[in-house]
């Protein structure tokens, strides 16, 4: 129960930051029998969804280098990656009691979410700067967590569990502030194109 607890942990925080790059690694450690997930989320293994995902991480890996697109890609995948990562959650339980399987999307779901939403959060505070450079370190640092968090949850689902306790709760901290510092970043931007529209018209009466 404990490496399943990780398991779905692992999936569905991962899924919060790259969904496609979490379900080809899962779905070709399990091809390759480096782990056995369980019946529920072999479907993960079909060459069919592991080409799937292997195009679509390619897509997200450049998406996400694009400073604003990344923001707008972040915006459309809200609807994606949280329900995801509440039915990776769900799946890595395997047939497990209706009740259970419940209680594992909601944590799923919420782990995806938080993590999602500090990503999105960051990368949008991080796009109002004109310099792309920032923007590619904090893409970077995103895959090499996928990495290190499916690796922990693999291998040590203690230490995992522990960090995933740690990190909902810094992000209940910080995603508010994260939350004010979008919305005062944008505020700022509108005021500055204001002023510069009202001087450039002065200019020209």
């Amino acid at each position: 129960m404990l490496d399943a607890l990780s398991l779905g942990a692992g999936l569905s925080w991962a899924s919060g930051l790259r969904l496609y790059l979490t379900v080809l690694l899962a779905g070709v450690l399990q091809r390759f029998g480096v782990i056995h997930l369980p019946d529920t989320l072999a479907v993960l293994s079909s060459p069919w969804v592991i080409g799937a995902a292997a195009v679509l991480t390619v897509a997200e890996f450049l998406a996400d280098k694009v400073p604003a697109f990344d923001s707008l890609w972040d915006a459309v995948h809200t609807f994606i990656r949280i329900p995801a990562g509440a039915l990776l959650a769900a799946g890595a339980l395997g047939h497990a009691d209706p009740a259970l399987l419940t209680v594992a999307a909601l944590a799923g779901g919420t782990l995806a979410g938080s993590a999602h939403l500090a990503k999105a959060g960051t990368r949008a505070l991080i796009n109002l700067s004109p310099e792309p450079f920032s923007n590619w370190v904090a893409s970077s640092a995103e895959d090499g967590l996928v990495f290190i968090g499916l690796a922990l949850a693999l291998l040590v689902p203690v230490l995992f569990l522990a960090l995933m306790a740690g990190f909902l709760l810094f992000a209940s901290w910080v995603l508010p502030r994260l939350w004010r510092g979008v919305q005062g970043g944008f505020r700022g931007m509108a005021t500055h194109m204001v002023s510069r529209l009202g001087s450039f018209g002065s200019k020209h009466d």
